[in-house]
């Protein structure tokens, strides 16, 4: 099984794409510990698109089942708007249950964000 991975960042307080957004893909083993698989930095359009992330120095992207976190370094992005943001970063937790593709969407502000299983 192999699943497949995307994500998108909107940000809602400018009303566009987050592009230049750094993206780390990290594996939950059972006992918490979390592996790094890959990176990944938004494009124009604000999208991780699945071809596009690096592995990190031989590590196994295969999106098998498990715990997986998607860390977003909002604050790079949000200094870089000259915005004060109340969040650094972002984690995003999730399941991958089967072969299927796996969205994320981040919808972003200044103080706040919401994330939901995209299609």
């Amino acid at each position: 099984m192999s699943a497949t991975l995307s994500s998108h960042i909107l940000d809602t307080h400018l009303g566009k794409p987050a592009a230049d957004i750094a993206v780390t893909l990290h594996r939950i083993k059972d006992s918490g510990d979390a592996t790094l698989l890959a990176n990944g930095t938004t494009n124009n359009d604000g999208r991780v698109a699945p071809d596009s992330w690096a592995a990190v120095d031989g590590a196994d992207c295969d999106l098998s089942a498990g715990r997986y976190t998607l860390t977003f370094d909002t604050q790079s992005y949000f200094d870089a708007q000259k915005l004060t943001a109340f969040y650094p970063q972002v984690v995003i937790d999730f399941v991958v249950s089967d072969a299927s593709h796996y969205h994320v969407p981040l919808l972003l502000s200044a103080h706040g964000y919401g994330t939901y299983r995209g299609s």
